[in-house]
């Protein structure tokens, strides 16, 4: 069954790793995108805001490529598609755009010709695109989740984030590909810093679980990507060894960057001065930030209701 009125879907955004947790750890955020897709007579794109600027708008588009996978999976032909998207998530910042993209096309796809794929279903297809189950597993679950991809199947346990637990992103004015920091880090790592990771990523799981933020500081520690890709983010070093003392719980480079991520105490007195401090960082960097002080996100893609008579531009804004 096709619903021939359309569907819409709200993704929350992401960040990944964590600091150890590479391709592991990720968490949603109350930063989102939203997607609409119907059957038409043709394909027609909407693509509003600043950070869709300049994707495709044709079939070679990855929400069209995305939905049409759905389709072929089920046994279902939709070839023509209206899609209206609108996005705050920056693009190639470490922010989950692409997962976001990922994760809303299948899901939306999905609802549209009545569910015939499970969550799970579309988890794995979501990994098996993305390549890695962190990003994508917070966009579709939801809050704090751990993963594993085993090239074939992923599964992920979601953690309820803490009341408290704020988080401050300062996203530099630059974009950075996952495929260009991946090429920074090595073929191979020394057996010291594996285990360093493993228990490190072992106990900030634990301790989010638990809601022990008083561990996540030293927890939060990386030896695996952070300090390979540190060339390709100015000021990075610094502003990982020095959070913690201006007010940060932790911080990491957000995904594959280069966007810089504290987790923080929400009544912590001392928010202005790390937003400072890393805005500071990067200034003398003469990297130009924009900062956003963001909650973890529980729930992840989420379905609206269509309304009649309601744009999609006026759906969001009544968002």
């Amino acid at each position: 069954m096709i619903r021939e009125e359309g569907v819409c879907v709200k993704i929350p955004a992401s960040t990944a790793n964590l600091g150890p947790g590479f391709d592991t750890l990720g968490m949603a955020l109350d930063l989102y995108a939203w997607l609409e897709l119907k059957p038409a007579s043709e394909t027609v794109f909407r693509l509003y805001g600043d950070h869709l600027h300049g994707l495709p708008s044709d079939k070679s588009n990855l929400i069209y490529q995305v939905a049409q996978s759905v389709f072929e999976r089920a046994g279902v032909k939709v070839p023509e598609l209206e899609i209206s998207m609108y996005s705050e998530i920056p693009l190639t910042r470490g922010l989950g755009s692409s997962a976001s993209a990922i994760v809303g096309a299948l899901y939306a796809a999905n609802l549209l010709i009545g569910e015939p794929l499970t969550k799970d279903e579309l988890f794995d297809m979501a990994t098996a695109l993305e390549n890695h189950p962190d990003n994508v597993g917070a966009s579709l679950y939801g809050g704090i989740i751990a993963a594993v991809w085993d090239g074939t199947h992923a599964t992920a346990l979601n953690i309820h984030p803490p009341a408290e637990l704020l988080a401050l992103v300062a996203i530099p004015d630059f974009q950075l590909s996952t495929s260009l920091a991946r090429k920074a880090l090595p073929e191979a790592f020394r057996m010291q810093d594996v285990v360093f990771n493993v228990s490190h990523a072992s106990l900030l799981t634990a301790a989010l679980a638990s809601g022990r933020l008083d561990l996540i500081s030293s927890a939060m520690k990386d030896r695996i990507h952070q300090p390979y890709r540190a060339q390709l983010v100015p000021g990075m070093v610094r502003i990982l060894e020095e959070a913690p003392s201006h007010g940060a719980l932790g911080v990491a480079l957000s995904g594959a960057g280069p966007t810089l991520l504290a987790l923080v105490e929400e009544n912590s007195s001392r928010r202005a001065e790390l937003e400072s401090f890393l805005t500071q960082v990067l200034v003398e960097e003469g990297i130009s930030a924009k900062t956003l002080w963001l909650r973890p996100c529980a729930e992840g893609v989420t379905e609206l209701a269509m309304l009649n008579n309601v744009s999609f531009m006026e759906r969001i804004k009544g968002e």
